[in-house]
């Protein structure tokens, strides 16, 4: 994995020794710098298996101090190789099963909270690619245009807020479940709306392939859901571009609400009602698969106390998922049935 660069402030008194601290985890090196009479620079190169394990470490050695300040910075390339290679091998012994150090193949928890944060706001950007890949997926369902479809896939809007949903559970952070839960009703209400209205307007033929395959539910629409669940969740931990995996999310999320909207607004009651049901699933299970791809990739909050409560959000959290995937799942054949 890339290395990061840490830069760390402190007071001078302090400064020298931060390197002392640092033996259990993979770096390339400390440096030292002086930015004033009393106060100290140190910069860390840190592989990035182990940039949790030294962001945890540093808070709780020096986060009491006002004068404490860190900044995480990527580093594109890191020479000489042979350095890197000598970083990356030695102690390799040693890496196995610590986790608790925070070597884990992953980007670390601050990295991926902050990408999760800015896609789970209500913005005016949100909002602009709500409407836009509304309208691109409402135009290729109409029109059966499957690279139509595809560009709303990749605008891929809903991806962020779900994700910080399933990591705002497992890091038991209230606000940022709360922002995510705002943010995907506001963008899940307003294609709604949209997609109803070009209903009214365009009359849409339940029959059409694109629409009517988006009015069934069965066993493969649940596991592509989940699938894209846990691919956008490895997405955002892997620091891999979220823009592919969001064609996988969007698959599953955003061209059955559609569908559902604009038969609501031809009065089509049956089919949307299927629609819906598919869109409730995928939503359902992208969560469940989300929670459990973070949990078992060992996602927790930097402090007991907060893993604790974090543990019990988790539990309750996929206890629930999975009881309204059971529950839909059984509507669903009931409603086949009649």
């Amino acid at each position: 994995m890339a290395y990061r660069l840490v830069e760390l402030v402190l007071p001078r008194d302090l400064g020298p020794h931060v390197h002392e601290y640092l033996n259990d985890y993979d770096t390339g090196g400390v440096w030292y710098q002086d930015l004033s009479e009393d106060l100290m620079l140190a910069k860390i190169l840190v592989a990035g298996e182990s940039v949790e394990g030294v962001l945890d470490l540093l808070e709780r050695s020096y986060g009491s101090l006002e004068e404490f300040r860190v900044m995480l910075l990527p580093v594109e390339a890191c020479l000489p190789r042979e350095e890197a290679k000598e970083t990356e091998e030695k102690t390799a012994p040693e890496k196995e099963g610590r986790r608790e150090n925070g070597r884990v193949s992953r980007i670390s928890r601050e990295e991926l909270y902050h990408d999760v944060l800015e896609a789970s706001r209500l913005s005016v950007v949100y909002t602009a690619m709500i409407v836009l890949s509304s309208i691109l997926a409402a135009m290729g369902v109409l029109r059966g245009n499957i690279a139509v479809i595809i560009g709303a896939m990749v605008i891929a809007p809903l991806l962020g807020p779900n994700m910080a949903l399933s990591l705002g559970t497992v890091l038991g952070d209230v606000a940022l479940v709360r922002d995510a839960l705002k943010t995907l009703t506001a963008g899940a209400a307003l294609a709604a709306a949209l997609a109803i209205l070009l209903g009214w307007l365009v009359h849409p033929d339940p029959a059409a392939p694109e629409i009517a395959v988006r009015t069934r539910v069965g066993s493969a629409d649940v596991a592509l859901a989940l699938s894209s669940g846990a691919a956008g969740a490895l997405a955002f931990t892997g620091g891999a571009s979220s823009t592919l995996v969001g064609v996988m999310v969007a698959v599953a999320l955003l061209p059955p609400l559609v569908a559902c909207g604009m038969l609501a607004g031809e009065g089509l009651w049956n089919p949307a009602w299927g629609a819906w049901l598919l869109f409730s699933v995928n939503i359902v299970c992208v969560n469940l698969a989300g929670v459990a791809c973070f949990w078992i990739q060992g996602i927790r909050p930097a402090w007991r106390w907060e893993a604790e409560l974090a543990r019990g959000a988790t539990r309750k959290a996929l206890l629930l998922w999975t009881v309204l995937l059971a529950l839909l799942m059984l509507l669903i054949s009931v409603a086949g049935k009649g």
